[in-house]
């Protein structure tokens, strides 16, 4: 392979994805620079002005002009970071998540229309390319934090955290069909009936795969969200997978109005509960049960979303 078949290459795969008129391909204003921006401050709901930098490889002034046209736009508010007043944090305001939303669902429509053209025979060929030409790039490098993206589930991937759960608990607790069960009643319930604008759910994918998740929804007591089914796969633990995920929910909750977020857990999963100690969540009751075929202990945390740091 020469230095021109690769320029070679780049110059297709741009004219194929529409990379040099990508505010037409979407029919939106914004560049496939700004658009990326766009995509990493709705993943990432808490980011440093200094961190987007470094992660997109964005030269400062650069990352700055579009900062401000997106402010200007209404898209994104910034403020000092509570980390370090010398930094600033930027987040999407809520018409921002609606336009990020738009974005995505304009290329994801772009790429299926690209993928309809390609014959069902060809598919696992092309997949099993784009597979080894990122893996021999990265130079068989471990995946690290930055790797990992949160997006809100695809088709399937609500049928993925009620199988996944299932396996894991069964693998890792013993937990029994009844498990199952429950989880599938939670994902079902969420699936049929639920406010995008104050329940979600999250899917953290590592090299186009799902590794965790989590979700958000409405619990009875008033002004009040519920976490629940927390999950990161094992070869994905370490990356802060579980951290970010409950951050998110936090910020989500937080952002919305809701004045408490509350979680049920047992005190088996102590890698879960030291997450959301760290997140301030406040051990408030707990008792022994018999579920999943199993002696538990079930806990109550409880975390007040205005009596803690953004």
């Amino acid at each position: 392979m020469t230095i021109q078949d690769i320029r070679t290459f780049n110059r297709f795969y741009t004219n194929v994805i529409g990379a040099l008129d990508y505010s037409r391909q979407l029919y939106a204003p914004y560049t496939l620079t700004e658009s990326r921006v766009l995509y990493e401050l709705a993943h990432s709901p808490r980011t440093d002005a200094a961190d987007l930098r470094t992660e997109l490889t964005l030269d400062a002034g650069y990352l700055s002009r579009i900062l401000n046209k997106f402010e200007e736009d209404g898209l994104v508010e910034r403020t000092p970071s509570a980390r370090d007043p010398r930094r600033v944090r930027v987040m999407l305001t809520a018409h921002g998540r609606e336009t990020a939303a738009l974005l995505a669902e304009r290329a994801n429509e772009s790429v299926g229309a690209l993928l309809a053209s390609v014959p069902s025979v060809d598919r696992p060929r092309l997949s099993e390319a784009m597979r080894t030409v990122r893996e021999i790039l990265s130079d068989g490098r471990a995946p690290r934090r930055e790797d990992v993206v949160l997006r809100d589930p695809s088709p399937g991937d609500l049928g993925w955290i009620v199988q996944r759960n299932a396996a894991l608990y069964a693998s890792e607790f013993g937990w029994n069909a009844d498990y199952e069960g429950l989880v599938a009643r939670i994902v079902a319930d969420f699936a049929e009936d639920h406010d995008p604008h104050l329940e979600r759910v999250w899917i953290a994918e590592l090299e186009g795969r799902p590794v965790g998740c989590v979700m958000c929804v409405r619990d009875d007591a008033p002004a009040t969200a519920r976490l629940r089914l927390l999950l990161v796969e094992p070869d994905a633990r370490g990356l802060g997978i579980g951290d970010r995920l409950v951050r998110a929910v936090i910020d989500f909750a937080r952002g919305v109005g809701y004045r408490e977020l509350v979680l049920w857990t047992n005190d088996v999963l102590a890698s879960a509960r030291r997450v959301y100690q760290r997140h301030g969540f406040v051990l408030v009751g707990e008792k022994p049960h018999r579920s999943f075929g199993k002696d538990l202990n079930g806990q109550d945390w409880r975390l007040d979303l205005h009596g803690t740091p953004g």
